[in-house]
């Protein structure tokens, strides 16, 4: 239990550790991916303004070019010749850094050739119209016509540039949107990542701390288990033994070198140093069972005597069981106990039970015995008394035949209490001997018995079915007799009595007067009357020997018949109850185990 606890925590830590550094990758992913979109985004930045800007150079390198040009026409000084000369170089660099930075996007590069163009063309043009001049043809139409171009083609200039200035923003702007954007979402998906790790990482924490306390826990209960363990192993004289099955090598408890008449670590752990001191006719035995449990890795319980250093000799009991560890490690777990005192308290329980069985068997045959020898002067006395009766009842007075009839009646209840108590003595001494007999029979002849009371009475008797089980016939047969019996003895007055018999066959389960019983099916018989009944309280006593619930001179009887029932039902591992209703009616109920 506690292994598998550990390990599940174990493996939800696992995956937490897991689950937290695939998030932090995420995050450092996530954080990569956007600082190289924000250098991405500078880089456009940066790129844009530098487009921009060299296109405001070429723009004003055009017009210086052109300004100096036109100063040129009016004054014919060419010294302002000078910024249309040095224009074309510099014109020249601005498109070369300009086909740099403007390289990623296919119109700027088209915008760029057609630009390209046009300043070629304005260049041509400027060469044109400085021939003209250098000519003096400043007034003919082919002059004029080619001074208006130059203004056709340096708006056509300031159209293209001002077209890519606007794609240049418009670009800007949308990257500056999209930036923003992930300025937005970035940081708080950061966060919650951030903040569920934090989590994780503190139910990692908690879980941590509860294992550790729980090993606390687990370690003390441990160290209490063992000093336990080691306490009982020197009260109860065990001790313990480990066989590790893969090295053959084994491992003894202190304990068990006490149980040797040694101190712990006197010799090695050894089953050759242990075999020292098995006794000299036990030894071929336990090597053979050690040879068995190599083979099997299994040792059942097995017993042999040591013989210690001072020559005493003690009894042994050993047992073993394989283990198998979670690295796959076979062991062996062994005990050892000496059982000497239980030994020699069996042979004096033994001793006791052999005189108890003589005791018993002497105080049957003594029961046996008196109680016949107390018929012989009972009958004497019986004869006498109806001598007295024939022959001096005219010679008595009044208080003389009370006298008499007293002695008759006490001598009659004798005789009774002396056939009970044999019977009682031959039940409690029962033969074992079971025999397959069909219990209707027995109660035919049990009937029979009483037949002539069930004549004076006009007894109705309703009988189901009985089974054919295997009983001590004898026994069986007294059982329904005394229960006929004591439904015949105790039935009203001017009411015909009926006796109910029924029978079925039941399962322990389903009749609550069977909850502790120990066999599963039972063949339960029912004795029903309608007599005078008796209080439900003493359902229990009524089986005791010698108890009555009525009056002895108002109904006959020992106290011994139901008790009878009871030994008898017992002999054949059955339960009898007693359930009743004052002057309504009782019932017995009888268990025989199918």
């Amino acid at each position: 239990m506690i292994r598998q606890v550990f390990t599940q925590s174990a493996l939800f830590l696992r995956i937490v550790f897991l689950v937290s550094v695939f998030l932090i990758l995420v995050i450092g992913g996530f954080t990569y991916r956007h600082i190289s979109n924000l250098t991405a985004s500078t880089k456009e930045v940066v790129n844009t303004y530098k487009v921009n800007v060299e296109l405001e150079k070429v723009i004003s390198y055009l017009k210086d070019a052109e300004n100096g040009h036109r100063n040129y026409i009016l004054t014919k000084d060419t010294t302002h010749l000078e910024p249309y000369l040095t224009a074309r170089e510099k014109v020249n660099e601005s498109f070369a850094e300009l086909k740099e930075t403007a390289s990623d996007s296919k119109t700027q590069e088209e915008n760029l050739k057609t630009l390209s163009k046009y300043i070629d063309k304005l260049f041509n043009n400027f060469t044109h119209t400085n021939a003209f001049v250098e000519n003096k043809l400043t007034l003919t139409e082919e002059f004029k016509s080619n001074f208006f171009e130059e203004k056709i083609i340096m708006d056509s200039i300031r159209q293209i540039i001002n077209e890519m200035v606007a794609l240049e923003n418009k670009q800007l702007k949308e990257d500056q949107k999209q930036h923003q954007s992930n300025l937005q979402f970035t940081p708080l998906f950061l966060y919650l990542l951030l903040l569920f790790t934090l989590v994780l990482i503190i139910i990692s924490y908690n879980r941590i701390s509860n294992d550790f306390k729980n090993i606390k826990t687990f370690n003390n209960q441990l160290s209490i288990f063992k000093e336990a363990t080691i306490q009982l192993e020197t009260i109860g004289k065990h001790g313990n033994w480990v066989w590790h099955v893969d090295t053959n090598t084994f491992v003894f408890s202190d304990n068990l070198y006490r149980v040797l008449g040694e101190k712990p670590g006197a010799f090695k752990s050894t089953l050759e140093n242990f075999m020292d001191f098995v006794h000299p006719n036990d030894k071929q035995k336990f090597v053979d069972d050690i040879d068995k449990m190599m083979k099997v890795n299994d040792l059942p319980f097995i017993y042999f005597r040591i013989i210690k250093k001072d020559g005493t000799v003690r009894h042994i009991k050993a047992y073993g069981k394989l283990l198998v560890i979670g690295d796959g490690d076979k062991r062996i777990v062994g005990n050892i106990t000496d059982i000497s005192d239980e030994i020699e308290n069996y042979l004096q329980l033994e001793e006791r039970n052999l005189e108890l069985e003589k005791n018993n068997a002497e105080l049957s045959e003594f029961n046996y015995v008196a109680s016949h020898d107390l018929q012989e002067p009972l009958r004497k006395i019986q004869i006498f008394i109806s001598r007295l009766e024939e022959n001096e009842t005219k010679n008595f007075s009044s208080f003389g035949l009370q006298y008499l009839e007293r002695i008759k009646a006490s001598a009659t209840r004798m005789r009774l209490l002396i056939d009970d108590l044999l019977q009682f003595s031959r039940t409690n001494k029962p033969d074992k001997e079971f025999v397959l007999t069909n219990l209707n029979d027995l109660f035919e002849n049990a009937k029979q018995d009483v037949a002539d009371t069930i004549l004076e009475k006009e007894v109705t008797i309703i009988s189901d079915v009985l089974p054919t089980i295997p009983v001590i016939p004898f026994q069986v047969h007294q059982l329904f007799l005394n229960l006929l019996s004591n439904s015949l003895k105790y039935c009203k007055k001017d009411v015909a009595p009926v006796i109910n018999i029924g029978y079925s066959k039941i399962n322990s389960k389903d009749d609550e007067n069977l909850i502790n019983a120990s066999k599963n099916n039972y063949h339960k018989i029912t004795f029903s009357d309608n007599g005078i009944g008796f209080e439900q309280q003493y359902a229990n006593q009524i089986f005791e020997l010698f108890n009555r619930l009525h009056n002895k001179h108002d109904y006959s009887g020992t106290g011994v018949g139901l008790s009878i029932c009871k030994k008898i039902i017992d002999n054949h591992d059955g339960f009898i109850m007693a359930h009743g209703k004052p002057q309504v009616a009782a019932t017995f109920t009888i268990y025989f185990p199918v």
